[in-house]
């Protein structure tokens, strides 16, 4: 039997790939995906601003959505009710207090700056001699009439820009109301889009959402809500005493009772102090009274009441969200801030549950 020839010809295998093309074809993915992402933040970051405000307005005034749209079927027209009717109860009061304020804030500026360099300050301490060392160790330390003339000036500075009918200005209000007006139309539809682009369960999903409007509610109404009624009382006072600029005052007042361990003390602490080294007992006692029995208190009893369990973060890390996120993103970032958050130590959790051998649905949503 003839053997057939074996051919000389060695058979040439192919080369083994180091990257296979179905192990490469993820990993290109990947890469788009996070440029792509990225890219689109880029984009986007302009209008984070507007965009916070215009969540945290749907988050309020949704119930108000909910009722109109009972009473107008079309979808349309109810969102732009409750868009108009959000304008005219918060936005056009807070732009016609915002100009009393700069008012306010310069005249205040300049009256602190007459009494700081008549030397008045020093007189009143000297005359009070028992009061005096005390005195002199806290406007020493706390740099009092500095510190009220940085204020006034910071205020007067920011909020004239902020309102003198810039394009900008005008711009971001319209881009919020926007914002908001999709929002409420398509709020299922948007909350959909989100469920289908996550990678969680039904439960997980449901849980970092939760977590996102409670904060964002208790960060309004325990946060903002609170702050604005002690503000509020904290110029009534500063009014009914016949004190400066009872309106900058107040504004003030609020704004640090937003930051969690500051607060209202800080402004009429230091009045009721130089009341008192002015001889104005009355005035002095009625305000320390009105700032620990009133104001002080209204923390302690709205704050529970308005937000109850719903923010569940240590005041440790919500002080620094709240100030980290103005310093990144500015004012909106009393909002950003807490959010960011809040989604954070909810997918934390979320690993923490799946790493512990997982829970079911039910005790999730819980």
């Amino acid at each position: 039997m003839i053997e057939p020839k074996r051919s000389n010809v060695s058979v040439i295998k192919p080369r083994e790939e180091r990257w296979p093309r179905k192990q490469l074809r993820p990993v290109v993915l990947f890469i788009a995906t996070g440029i792509a992402v990225a890219t689109c933040y880029f984009i986007a970051r302009p209008f984070l601003p507007t965009l916070a405000w215009a969540l945290a307005l749907t988050i309020i005034a949704y119930p108000l959505h909910d009722w109109l749209q009972q009473r107008v079927k079309n979808k349309n027209l109810a969102a732009l009710l409750a868009v108009i009717i959000v304008a005219v109860v918060i936005v056009a009061p807070t732009i016609i207090i915002a100009k009393r304020v700069v008012e306010e804030a310069t005249h205040g500026w300049q009256l602190i700056q007459a009494e700081a360099a008549s030397g008045r300050w020093r007189m009143i301490i000297e005359s009070n001699p028992r009061l005096a060392p005390i005195a002199n160790w806290i406007i020493t330390q706390a740099n009092l009439p500095g510190l009220a003339e940085r204020t006034a000036s910071f205020i007067a500075q920011q909020t004239s820009v902020y309102l003198r009918g810039s394009i900008l200005a005008v711009a971001e209000l319209f881009i919020t109301f926007f914002f908001l007006f999709y929002f409420f139309r398509d709020r299922e539809s948007v909350l959909r889009t989100f469920r289908s682009l996550v990678p969680l369960s039904s439960a997980e999903t449901d849980y970092v959402f939760g977590r996102v409007s409670d904060t964002v509610y208790a960060t309004v109404y325990g946060t903002l809500a609170v702050a604005t009624i002690q503000g509020l009382l904290g110029g009534l006072m500063f009014w009914v005493l016949g004190l400066p600029a009872p309106l900058l005052w107040g504004t003030v007042m609020g704004l640090l009772a937003i930051v969690p361990m500051l607060g209202t003390f800080l402004v009429w602490l230091p009045v009721a102090a130089y009341l008192a080294l002015e001889g104005q007992w009355g005035k002095a006692i009625i305000l320390g009274v009105w700032g620990l029995a009133v104001i002080s208190l209204v923390d302690n009893l709205l704050y529970p009441f308005l937000v109850g369990n719903r923010l569940r973060m240590h005041v440790v890390p919500v002080f620094i969200s709240i100030i980290g996120g103005i310093a990144l993103f500015g004012p909106s970032g009393i909002i950003l801030g807490p959010t960011v958050l809040a989604v954070t130590m909810a997918l934390l959790e979320v690993w923490k549950r799946r790493e512990s051998g997982g829970v079911g649905d039910e005790e999730m949503r819980r």
